[in-house]
């Protein structure tokens, strides 16, 4: 049947979205190279490879007992539970589909076409996606030693900027900047703009920066954080922001009903309450660095600093090297995306999965 397509009804921006590019799941590398999926190991997507807390396990499990019902729009028990680690009022709490959900929030509140969106470059590929939907311009950053250059983020701010990511520890990349750095860049913005600093790795980090002075203070921050990483639920998709409360009750407008299931909202708050995990993931986070970081370096391969749960390693070909660990049953993730065509990114993990890295990592591509 003819009729008109239905580019020509879309949206501008959307025709030139790019498209986000997700580290491949093992289901699908077993399809397409006959592998047993019981012997691939996922080093790509900077998951946590101790799964999640068994308290929350079980709490996901009594709650999908009662899958008939809606969940809690307003996320009232999770808020709470977040108000007691953080020190901040319920109302101050907003709950995504992950913490990206809570990325678009801000652009669909914050951003009207021809504003200005300062990041760093690389950084996390949603940071520009979100940018580019909402028709404002993206004002990349060049990262300095693999972090955030905050003094050139800082000049990069003209009358027309609306806001500035920044994410510590920087995705891709690794490395963090200080507390001292990040809270100086914070109080440095003027009061047109917002910051959205983005703390998905912060759990990993020895010494995070701590913005909720400044947030007591009413400026525009909002921090970001996601299960999905240290707390090991991102299968149940589910971050949250912190801010003020004018900030959140601003985001909640353009937030759809129901947009966290009660199964990740009970899961959530068991794993907030299970701190023994978080530090037992941790602190074998660190054990695994430091012993991919000496492995990969006596093989000969940069690896760049990191103060996340992954590692930035420069292989020379990082889309041949991806290609034949895959072959190997090993998945990482490829930087050509992110400019970075000689680096790979590997997500730390268990000791047996880094001791087999480290063996694969030693036979060259065929």
């Amino acid at each position: 049947m003819g009729g008109v397509k239905l580019e020509s009804l879309a949206r501008p921006s959307v025709l030139t979205q790019p498209v986000y590019e997700p580290g491949k799941p093992i289901e699908t590398v077993a399809r397409e190279l006959g592998l047993d999926p019981a012997g691939i190991i996922k080093l790509a997507s900077n998951e946590n490879p101790f799964g999640p807390s068994p308290k929350a396990i079980e709490a996901a499990r009594r709650a999908l007992e009662h899958g008939e019902l809606y969940p809690d729009g307003g996320c009232f028990e999770l808020r709470k539970k977040l108000s007691e680690v953080h020190g901040l009022a319920p109302e101050q709490f907003i709950v995504g589909n992950g913490s990206n959900e809570i990325l678009e929030f801000l652009g669909r509140v914050f951003l009207c076409p021809g504003d200005e969106v300062v990041m760093g470059s690389p950084a996390f590929v949603v940071y520009r996606l979100v940018t580019t939907l909402f028709e404002a311009k993206a004002v990349e950053v060049p990262l300095v030693d693999f972090r955030h250059d905050l003094p050139a983020m800082a000049r990069a701010v003209t009358p027309r900027t609306k806001l500035v990511f920044v994410g510590s520890p920087n995705n891709p990349t690794g490395p963090g900047n200080t507390a001292a750095e990040v809270l100086a860049f914070a109080r440095s913005l003027p009061p047109h703009v917002v910051l959205a600093f983005d703390e998905a790795y912060a759990d990993y980090q020895e010494a995070p920066a701590d913005l909720g002075p400044l947030i007591r203070e009413g400026r525009a921050v909002i921090c970001l954080r996601t299960f999905s990483k240290i707390h090991g639920l991102a299968a149940l998709r589910i971050g949250f922001g912190y801010a003020s409360a004018e900030m959140v009750t601003l985001l909640n407008r353009v937030r759809q009903p129901f947009n966290v299931n009660a199964i990740a909202q009970a899961a959530a708050i068991a794993a907030l309450g299970d701190r023994d995990f978080v530090a037992m993931c941790a602190r074998e986070n660190r054990a695994g660095k430091l012993r991919l970081q000496a492995g990969l370096a006596a093989l000969g391969f940069e690896v760049a600093p990191s103060d996340a749960n992954f590692l930035l390693v420069r292989v020379g070909d990082g889309q041949r090297w991806f290609e034949d660990l895959q072959r190997r049953g090993i998945i990482v993730r490829p930087l050509r995306p992110y400019g970075m065509p000689e680096w790979v990114r590997i997500t730390i993990g268990t000791p047996a999965q880094n001791e087999r890295l480290l063996r694969e990592m030693g036979v060259p591509p065929a």
